[in-house]
């Protein structure tokens, strides 16, 4: 996750993070990004049932029961665990987790626990009642998807009306006091949506957006054709900024963040140095300390039967499960050795990404596209927009036969494009 507006229009600084310490439970939500001890984020998928049918959805949800989830009490051992474990948040996603009977029994139980709790919720059931329920259970933040304006949204989430009930409940929590935002899946699908989505941050009085990249998990496998090409990203990347600055430079605070491609980071970055020298080297501090994609270090998945997986988008792979052992074992124990790389991965790393100059602020960016794509965990990401020239690799390394078979079908500026 990549703070966009705070490291661009100069609003987070490495001696912000030094006053907490770098300590995941002293500072605030925002600093979290630049801990140094780590300690994961938690998505816990409560449940798989889903009102909608999202065409990007990584758990492939549909509106039916899943057998074998876990029960409420199971459900406050793991978050008894987590607690002692100190994971700073959990984010209650699904699935649509307000589908879930006993949602707001949880999220008290782990907030009286010390943990801050996020609903990730798709916004349809949030009435007025409803609004006022997630206040009183203290949630600190809800997001919500749209994946655009009116049709588009709908288009996206397989049923007619569904723009106009997220957006209800979006304005619902928002007048109950609770801080809300959006959550904006980009594709080929809605990227023509992304000037919009802008403008209703500000017409809205909606003060945060996450720009989520697409992820090759679930239904979003299918939507590989559907990815941006490299060129189309980093247009896509240039209005974010642009946005960014544009509501800093007229007094409207909104956070800004981009999801799910670690390559951002490194954009921003690129995008300073031409600009503002001292100010880069700023953020490359504060880059390095959020360390890139942190998978299996600073995010964790729980699935909705207690599977614990390195982030939400890989749940082709278990590392344990929460019946069997606390959390707080699995996500330490390296000798599953998918978490072994995972902890330390740069030397594993293969093609492009094992060659990087910037792979300390990248760390190999999401390891399921790479795999999805190649079949191959430790693959070079295809969806990197960086250029081989951008990224330090030697004219004639991208020619030899190593470097060949992580080639896919369509070249633009040197980079591979899903």
């Amino acid at each position: 996750m990549l703070g966009v507006s705070r490291l661009i229009n100069g609003t987070v600084r490495p001696e912000d993070a030094l006053r907490y310490g770098r300590q995941s439970g002293r500072g605030p939500a925002h600093l979290l990004h630049y801990s140094g001890d780590k300690k994961p984020v938690i998505v816990w998928n409560i449940t798989r049932r889903c009102n909608l049918s999202c065409m990007h959805c990584y758990s492939d949800s549909h509106d039916r029961d899943y057998p074998g989830e876990l029960t409420t009490d199971e459900g406050r051992r793991l978050l008894d665990d987590l607690a002692s474990f100190g994971a700073p948040t959990v984010i209650f996603s699904g699935g649509e987790p307000l589908m879930r009977p006993d949602l707001f029994e949880l999220a008290e139980y782990a907030r009286e626990a010390g943990l801050r709790c996020v609903l990730s919720t798709n916004g349809t059931f949030i009435t007025q009642d409803v609004a006022r329920r997630i206040k009183d259970a203290a949630f600190s933040y809800v997001g919500i998807s749209l994946d655009g304006i009116g049709e588009a949204h709908d288009n996206v989430r397989g049923r007619k009306g569904a723009y106009d009930e997220a957006l209800a409940g979006l304005r619902n929590c928002r007048d109950a006091g609770t801080r809300v935002g959006l959550r904006y899946t980009i594709h080929r699908k809605n990227v023509d949506q992304l000037s919009a989505i802008f403008d209703l941050l500000e017409e809205e009085d909606i003060p945060r957006c996450c720009v989520y990249h697409l992820a090759y998990a679930g239904r979003g496998d299918k939507m590989r054709a559907y990815d941006l090409e490299p060129q189309e990203t980093r247009a896509a990347l240039d209005h974010i900024f642009k946005r960014a600055r544009d509501f800093h430079a007229r007094g409207l605070e909104k956070e800004i963040l981009t999801v799910d491609n670690h390559a951002d980071g490194v954009y921003l970055y690129m995008t300073l140095r031409e600009e503002d020298p001292d100010r880069a080297e700023e953020v490359h501090q504060l880059l390095s300390w959020n360390g890139g994609n942190q998978s299996g270090i600073a995010i964790a998945s729980i699935d909705p039967q207690g599977n614990v997986h390195p982030d939400q988008f890989s749940w082709n792979y278990s590392l344990g499960n929460v019946l069997e052992r606390p959390f707080s074992h699995i996500w330490t124990d390296t000798s599953d050795p998918r978490m072994a790389l995972l902890k330390d991965r740069k030397a594993a790393l293969k093609g492009r990404c094992h060659s990087c100059r910037y792979l300390d602020i990248c760390n190999g960016n999401l390891r399921i596209r790479a795999e999805r794509y190649f079949g191959d965990f430790m693959a070079p990401d295809p969806a990197c927009y960086l250029t081989d020239e951008e990224i330090g690799l030697a004219p004639d390394a991208a020619k030899t036969p190593e470097a060949a078979q992580w080639l896919v079908p369509v070249q633009q500026n040197g980079t591979a494009n899903p």
